[in-house]
């Protein structure tokens, strides 16, 4: 959770606006079958680097915001649709970070959409700076037979410098459709006055709380996942299975020990969710 501090950014108000739309598709080439970004439309600070393919046909990309922190008044939109067959791994990297606001809320919207196709929404942990004020919002459409895994890992408060988010404000509103029927629902609000940081229903002191999704599962693959997170240091991890959908929490001193969980479930629901084995994308080792 080391950050450098925020520094003055060359923009004037209202704010930096970006958007970024990918498509993706499912193509045979001399024989050979794999995903390939077949439809990319940028607007502002927000890219993408080339697709990797270190697991085989699954289209590997990374998420790339060249200002390398958001502000008040800024606002960031992805949206992504992924066609019959196509099989798509986004990732940043490095870690998000939303710095202190002047007033201004910073917005970000990530909407996904596959249609008879695979999603793996795994982007590096996010820092909220005190005094931050964010409304968050992450949309994903599945049809037929698609499938997902997906999570996110928030830092309220730069631990490692003893500065605790005491004060600003977070929205986050996480939504998972089937079909135009909602499956999960999951809104968030902290505040960095409010009890909810220090109360045992709430973070119970921890300033790392994480979520993970993924689906379609069953009652055999949520046991799996418990039985990967059986015994990991410095967590606490909570997995239940609702509608065919399992839902996990982790809450952490360090965002380290807190996607050291979410990766050793990810190693064990990819095989059996997506039938492929859990191949880490490059970008992390870096």
């Amino acid at each position: 959770m080391n950050a450098a501090a925020p520094t003055a950014r060359p923009h004037a108000a209202p704010g930096w606006h970006a958007e970024l739309a990918l498509g993706f598709t499912c193509e045979t080439v001399d024989g050979a079958t794999r995903t390939t970004l077949s439809h990319r439309r940028h607007l502002g600070p927000l890219r993408v680097q080339r697709p990797f393919y270190p697991d085989g046909p699954v289209c590997n990309v990374y998420i790339v915001h060249p200002p390398g922190g958001i502000v008040g008044g800024d606002r960031l939109d992805l949206r992504v649709k992924a066609h019959p067959g196509a099989h798509a791994l986004l990732t940043t990297p490095a870690a998000g970070k939303f710095y202190r606001s002047a007033g201004p809320d910073a917005r970000q919207r990530v909407e996904i959409r596959a249609c008879d196709a695979t999603i793996e929404w795994l982007p590096q942990e996010t820092i909220y700076y005190p005094g931050a004020a964010v409304r968050q919002q992450t949309v994903i459409r599945l049809d037929g037979q698609s499938r997902f895994i997906g999570w996110d890992l928030g830092c309220y408060g730069l631990a490692s410098r003893g500065e605790h988010f005491d004060s600003g404000q977070i929205r986050q509103d996480f939504e998972l459709w089937r079909d135009d029927r909602p499956l999960l629902l999951d809104h968030l609000r902290l505040a960095g006055d409010g009890a909810a940081f220090g109360s045992a229903w709430g973070l119970a002191g921890h300033p790392v709380l994480g979520t993970f999704v993924a689906c379609p599962a069953t009652a055999a693959d949520v046991d799996a996942a418990r039985e990967a997170a059986t015994g990991l240091a410095d967590v606490t991890v909570g997995l239940s299975l609702v509608d065919g959908v399992i839902v996990g929490r982790v809450l952490a001193m360090q965002a380290d020990a807190a996607m050291r969980a979410w990766l050793a479930i990810w190693r064990v629901l990819r095989p059996r969710l997506m039938q492929r084995d859990a191949v880490l994308p490059r970008i992390w080792a870096t």
